[in-house]
């Protein structure tokens, strides 16, 4: 008998590949129900009503947003975003290699300062920073006892404690994304940029500030997706002389019956917002390739 006349195996089809991707559609579906319904229906609701108008389809509400006070409204609302991310990233950047190499009492100290105050309520927060910078409040008392000043600072209800309430509010989402990522670095690869003749500072440019970028990536996006859409804090601590769209939009819906306007607004907000994560998300993907 020759290996021409020995019997071909018939291939064995296994079922196990259908059987797990309808696995993985049983187990997504649910989920996939739940954003549909509590996100993907409201955020249609949302566009049909900024386009809805008494005669059909109109871009008249949008339009409304391009006029030079609400383009500044928009700016307002980017400038707190951007001031709050960028002095949180230079706050939060140093203490986040703080606490991973801080060991014992000192690091359950600080990391129970870093996550006590996300148990309480925005609201709490904002208005301890009113009582803290009001005319009477502990700063100005302080001012004044150490001779520093001869009468209570105005700093309630300016710009300069809105960025300082808005930064105190929104570090710790800047903080933990760097932590997790620093906490995981090899100390080693430092020492190895040494040996190869890097200086602390190059090695740092570049072996360890490239490690740690997708942890800078995603908590740029997390405080700036959270300050650009705060209503708490600009209403509390500086009130309707700097209004924001998230500001704007609740005085639409809730003051002046304007529906469509803010709708349109919200519309607006959310595509800034998206617009944030999709650029971090790219600066992410191209800093994981370089």
């Amino acid at each position: 008998m020759t290996a021409a006349d020995l019997p071909v195996p018939s291939p064995v089809v296994s079922p196990a590949p259908d059987r797990e991707r309808w696995l993985a559609i049983g187990f997504a579906t649910p989920a996939a129900l739940v954003l549909v319904v509590l996100f993907a229906l409201p955020l249609a609701l949302l566009f049909t009503a900024s386009v809805a108008g008494p005669a059909g389809l109109t871009l008249s509400e949008y339009a409304k947003l391009a006029t030079p006070h609400y383009l500044g409204v928009v700016w307002n609302s980017l400038r707190l975003a951007l001031l709050t991310t960028g002095i949180a990233f230079l706050i939060g950047y140093p203490a986040s290699f703080a606490l991973a190499r801080a060991r014992g009492v000192l690091r359950s100290v600080m990391l129970a300062s870093l996550f006590l105050p996300l148990a309480a309520s925005v609201i709490v927060k904002a208005f301890a920073w009113t009582i803290l910078l009001r005319s009477d409040g502990l700063v100005n008392t302080v001012l004044m006892a150490l001779g520093l000043v001869d009468e209570p600072i105005r700093m309630i209800f300016t710009e300069t404690a809105l960025v300082v309430g808005a930064v105190n509010i929104f570090l710790p989402f800047m903080i933990l994304p760097i932590y997790a990522v620093v906490a995981q670095l090899d100390h080693r690869l430092v020492e190895a940029a040494a040996t190869l003749g890097a200086s602390p500072a190059v090695a740092f440019v570049r072996v360890v500030m490239p490690l740690t970028l997708p942890g800078i990536v995603a908590g740029l996006a997390l405080v700036f997706s959270l300050s650009v859409s705060a209503y708490v804090v600009p209403t509390l601590l500086i009130g309707e002389r700097y209004p924001t769209l998230s500001t704007t939009i609740a005085k639409a819906f809730l003051l002046a019956r304007q529906p469509g306007f803010g709708a349109a607004a919200g519309v607006a907000l959310l595509a800034i917002t998206l617009a944030a994560v999709a650029l971090s998300a790219r600066l992410g993907r191209s800093g994981g390739a370089r």
